[in-house]
């Protein structure tokens, strides 16, 4: 990082229907030791928690407020859109951070030109000492499945050497403006699940590389606003993964990966579900499949800052 000189951050953060979870993150970000920031906080339309306490207890950050809900790329582009940072950290409203959590990102992105995009370790915040996130395997191209490198793992300081990695995690991510000036902000027709790594896909195109970075700690309280098997949770997944493959697929890899989703993934899916008689999941997957043959037209266009 250049002495004397501290690049602004903002800090963007989505809150929705969950005041006091948000604060906590709020309150945590009081005490960084990072010279440079603003917060935004984009509140996605809450109709059940009036977001006005934010702006009252935290008066020193910025409340912006969708009359709709954008979803998670659509809020975090509002906060793009009315930033003044040359880097754009993206946090999970869920998550609470370690007071010098900024330095070791900015460092690593200003070491090199090249890096695109940047996570930290990311642990549980239930179970503080335990691995969320410590960077990504690649990613299937058939099943578009990865893994969660060090994921429940105890973390004994096994991933302590920064790397490059597959992609970032969407709960934690830092991008310089400059990069997102590039190839543009997040696809908002995903709403909900694999923006991010349709961006990181995005941005790896591009010639950047993304890396992990372990030196800045987040906790993560992780599927608070969308249940861990919800009618919501699951439709997103379960679509997005379709058009992840229609948009950064190509060739003989997308025509398998299609087959794949279309012929084992989607109705095995469907048939779990239809058997635990949980019909509201099995109807979400099914409305899922169907999104993606009415909305044929998304392609691969980048979307403007503008």
């Amino acid at each position: 990082m250049n002495q004397g000189r501290f690049d602004k951050v903002s800090i963007i953060t989505v809150n929705f229907n969950q005041t006091e979870v948000t604060c906590a993150l709020l309150e945590s970000l009081r005490h960084l030791t990072y010279p440079n920031f603003e917060v935004l906080i984009i509140d996605n339309g809450s109709v059940k928690d009036d977001p006005a306490p934010i702006t009252a207890r935290f008066p020193e950050f910025k409340l912006i407020r969708s009359p709709e809900n954008l979803g998670f790329a659509g809020g975090n582009n509002l906060g793009i859109k009315s930033a003044l940072g040359d880097y754009f950290l993206f946090l999970n409203n869920d998550t609470e951070v370690d007071p010098g959590f900024l330095e070791p990102l900015v460092a690593k992105l200003e070491s090199d030109r090249n890096i695109g995009m940047v996570s930290p370790k990311i642990r549980f915040h239930h179970t503080p000492d335990t691995i969320q996130y410590a960077g990504y395997t690649p990613l299937s191209n058939i099943t578009l499945r990865q893994r969660l490198i060090g994921y429940r793992e105890k973390d004994t300081g096994q991933y302590n050497q920064s790397c490059e990695t597959f992609s970032i995690h969407g709960a934690a991510m830092m991008v310089p403006r400059r990069v997102v000036n590039e190839v543009g902000i997040m696809a908002e027709m995903f709403f909900l699940y694999y923006e991010e790594h349709d961006w990181a896909m995005r941005v790896k195109k591009a010639g950047y590389t993304i890396h992990y970075v372990p030196e800045s700690l987040v906790l993560h309280k992780e599927s608070i606003s969308t249940g861990k098997e919800s009618p919501l949770k699951t439709y997103y997944i379960s679509r997005n993964r379709f058009l992840f493959a229609r948009r950064n697929l190509t060739g003989l890899s997308r025509m398998a990966s299609l087959t794949y989703l279309s012929l084992i993934a989607f109705p095995k899916a469907l048939i779990t579900y239809l058997l635990k008689r949980r019909f509201d999941l099995a109807c979400s997957v099914w409305r899922a499949y169907l999104w993606n043959f009415t909305h044929l037209s998304y392609n691969r266009n980048k979307q403007s800052m503008d």
